[in-house]
């Protein structure tokens, strides 16, 4: 998939999510096989572009290309003067968000509750469009609500105005992430624009990555929450995409070598106290299914320092890999049943 310039190696996107996809998630994904990641909502209120967070929020360095940033607002003048900031700072892509269902975006009329909005919509569109000489993309909803679905008039006034490529969650505003996502509106989309789509809602296997793509006609999907802790996703999709086959799931020791790297990462990038804090809920993404995590996820919350933390994760890990290996020489000895009981 192509968007403007920048030709992706694939057609696979990490979903912007806030809190979620800083520059070490998202450098992450793109190396464990995602074609591109889009950057957590970045205010276009010019009065936080100094804050810390907004600051962090606009670091790419050493980011793989291309670099796209997503602004959020609701004032067509701010949004065009965050875009050209971020563009300034590194930003290849403007990706727009008004597919945010979250009350206090909505509650300033950014985000999804700009559908509700049709020529405000334009005006924003056209206002960041006309700003800034990269390719300008746009995530949006189905509609506000399941009465006001007006996803295909959004995405035909978007084309025309010039922005380049849609994402697109398959659910209303209303909706926020409950009930199954609407892929026959994101099909519909498909067949109303000529610009990329991208699919998102729902995609959460290899097998339902194929169905989304061939039913909705889409140019690539994109993950979110499937990939928090489980960043293998992409390579998993891709190979099933490539090949109809399924690659085997990361071993143990696997999951411990990447979650370790990323989380030398988050404390890089964050530093010592907001990188522990950081680090906990990727440690208990990571974490979650194998045995006896529970337990572990919840003495982690109490963990205040770098040092306690990673001393923790090798001390669950080292056990983890001791029980698999009794149970791999039970198996082999024809005695499973002892062991479990063990």
């Amino acid at each position: 998939m192509q968007i403007g310039p920048y030709k992706l190696k694939n057609n696979l996107v990490v979903a912007p999510m806030a809190g979620v996809t800083d520059r070490p998630f998202r450098q992450l994904c793109k190396k464990m096989g995602a074609g591109m990641a889009v950057s957590e909502m970045v205010t276009s209120n010019s009065l936080l572009y100094g804050s810390t967070k907004t600051l962090r929020r606009a670091n790419h360095e050493g980011e793989v290309n291309p670099i796209s940033v997503q602004i959020a607002g609701a004032d067509p003048k701010m949004m065009a003067e965050a875009a050209r900031y971020n563009v300034d700072n590194g930003a290849q892509i403007i990706d727009i968000n008004m597919g945010c269902p979250a009350k206090k975006i909505c509650n300033v009329m950014a985000g999804s509750a700009l559908l509700r909005d049709e020529p405000l919509v334009a005006q924003i569109l056209r206002a960041v469009v006309n700003a800034v000489d990269v390719p300008v993309t746009l995530k949006i909803r189905t509609g506000w609500d399941k009465q006001n679905r007006n996803a295909v008039a959004v995405a035909r006034m978007a084309e025309d105005i010039g922005v380049q490529a849609l994402a697109m969650h398959g659910r209303t505003r209303a909706c926020a992430y409950m009930g199954e996502a609407e892929y026959d509106t994101i099909a519909a989309v498909k067949q109303a624009i000529n610009i990329p789509l991208i699919a998102n809602g729902d995609i959460t296997t290899p097998e339902k990555a194929r169905y989304v793509l061939e039913y909705t006609k889409a140019d690539a999907v994109m993950i979110g929450r499937a990939a928090q802790g489980r960043p293998w996703i992409f390579r998993e999709i891709e190979h099933y995409l490539e090949t109809g086959t399924h690659l085997p799931p990361p071993e143990v020791v696997e999951i411990h070598r990447v979650m370790l790297e990323h989380l030398h990462d988050l404390y890089e990038f964050y530093g010592v106290e907001t990188g522990v804090r950081v680090a906990r809920k990727h440690i208990s993404w990571y974490t979650k299914g194998l045995a006896g995590s529970a337990n572990f996820r919840h003495s982690m919350n109490q963990l205040q320092s770098i040092e306690e933390q990673l001393a923790a994760i090798n001390t669950f890990f080292s056990q983890l890999l001791e029980q698999n290996a009794r149970l791999q020489y039970a198996e082999e000895a024809g005695d499973l049943a002892e062991a479990l009981a063990a």
